[in-house]
């Protein structure tokens, strides 16, 4: 049968032993309802300079709630000038009241938001030359991980880079193969709607060839590994940052560059060019249903004005594109994963900020490389 605790009581008893005592009895149990509160006015007759005791021979079970009882009489007894002795009470109550200050200090007031855009604008900035610099340490330990890997000396396991390459690759195909063929089918959509209005049905392989090669299927593919590698990237090793295995890999002497961030980002440039060949290829075949479907063009024909509209440099541009796109999307989410805190919470923001930073940072490359190209009249 559960123990039938007792009502919690207390009262002051004025003259024992020539002075006065808190006499406490019963079970002082918080959870188990409201317990008696001491008030201000229960030592206003003691008078000042005396000592209070405690007499806790009635006391039973007791928790937390007994010690902010005993906590709120000695603040009150030291703002009247009293001194409550509380050696009568259980040595580990008297450890714990031993932990909390006799007299409470005064709350600072909340401060208020200042509206300094300036010095938001300055941490702002610094924050970002901090994240690319760092970005950019570990790119180069990455690049001189990998230069060691070529003569034998990186800390690199070849399962790790082959589970790596498994997972960023053939894996990948499906995905990979159906955005791009549905980009493909649009683009000849578009195409159709506008060129049918001039007779110029023809040209929509040429439309079709040239956009998917030269942006679309390197910039689509990016976003898809962004959103489905990059993201795995930052929150595995979010979670080893979580176990604490990174720092087991420190203790150790192992380089974390070498150890999980190459095989990720080497995996990732490897696979990323094949990836993009791929998707020009299914981005192509989607132009090509949709123009036997909807226009009056054969499939030679469509095949002959696709091979002249692309020009090798077209492919030679998106092949080296969709390398830099590996090395954005592999250094930063790995760079995110290694930042990230240790709670679970902490593993799903690394996924998001990686997918996030990953998508947006294709874009602005992209746009770099566009610009580039016309300078350069690619």
């Amino acid at each position: 049968m559960p123990h039938e605790r007792s009502r919690p009581e207390w009262q002051l008893d004025s003259r024992v032993s020539g002075h006065c005592q808190i006499v406490i009895a019963g079970d002082w149990i918080a959870r188990s309802g409201p317990l008696p509160a001491f008030p201000q006015s229960a030592i206003a007759s003691v008078p000042a300079g005396e000592s209070l005791g405690i007499d806790a021979g009635g006391l039973g079970d007791w928790d937390s709630g007994l010690i902010a009882f005993v906590w709120d009489a000695r603040r009150m007894a030291a703002s009247s000038g009293l001194s409550l002795d509380v050696s009568a009470l259980p040595a580990a109550a008297g450890r714990l009241l031993a932990l909390l200050p006799d007299v409470v200090g005064p709350q600072a007031p909340p401060r208020r938001p200042e509206f300094r855009p300036l010095r938001w604008v300055g941490g702002a900035a610094l924050g970002s030359l901090g994240a690319i610099g760092g970005a950019t340490a570990l790119l180069f330990a990455t690049v001189g991980g990998a230069a060691r890997a070529g003569v034998g000396r990186a800390r690199l396991r070849r399962a790790d880079l082959f589970d790596n390459i498994r997972d960023a690759g053939p894996q990948a195909l499906v995905i990979v193969g159906v955005v791009n063929f549905l980009v493909g089918a649009i683009l000849a959509f578009v195409g159709a709607v506008q060129l049918r209005k001039f007779a110029a049905d023809m040209y929509v392989a040429n439309l079709v060839g040239l956009a998917v090669v030269r942006e679309m299927a390197a910039v689509m593919t990016a976003i898809v590994m962004a959103g489905r590698t990059g993201g795995a990237y930052a929150a595995r090793i979010a979670t080893m940052e979580g176990n604490e295995e990174i720092d087991a890999l420190t203790v150790i002497g192992i380089p974390v560059s070498d150890y999980v961030v190459l095989p990720a980002v080497l995996a990732l440039v490897l696979t990323m060019p094949f990836l993009y060949l791929f998707g020009c290829l299914v981005g192509m075949l989607g132009g090509f249903a949709v123009s036997i479907g909807m226009l009056n063009i054969t499939g030679a024909g469509y095949l002959t004005q696709t091979l002249d509209a692309i020009a090798f440099s077209q492919f030679v541009f998106g092949f080296l594109k969709s390398i830099a796109f590996a090395l954005l999307i592999g250094v930063a989410s790995c760079r995110i994963g290694l930042q990230a805190g240790r709670s679970a919470a902490d593993v799903g923001q690394a996924a998001t900020r990686a997918v996030v930073l990953g998508i947006v940072g294709v874009i602005a490359m992209d746009a770099i490389f566009a610009v580039f190209a016309d300078v350069a009249g690619i």
